[in-house]
């Protein structure tokens, strides 16, 4: 492997790192305030009423995984061209 592979591959890794991270930052789950203090008096908790008006139908999301199924094939065909025609062609000894 030459140089601008190992920089390449180390840029990609880099990259999925910092993806996760940044995903892993922004998730609600993670920005939940701690427990108040032994010493603070417990506060009484708020009852809060939602009302669901609406929703997406099933087949809205139906049809939006099998238009993501369908994405994804295609680019994962298009990546495995390009690299199979970037490789040298190799010939069967005799």
């Amino acid at each position: 492997m030459n140089v601008i592979q190992h920089i390449r591959r180390f840029a990609g890794v880099l990259a999925g790192l910092a993806a996760v991270l940044l995903a892993c930052g922004a998730t609600p789950a993670f920005a939940v305030p701690p427990p108040p203090e032994p010493s603070e008096p417990a506060t009484s908790p708020v009852l809060i009423h939602t009302t669901v008006s609406g929703g997406m139908p099933g087949w809205q999301i139906t049809l939006i995984a099998v238009a993501a199924a369908l994405l994804a094939a295609t680019v994962a065909v298009l990546a495995d061209r390009a690299r199979a025609s970037r490789r040298k062609a190799t010939t069967a000894a005799a």
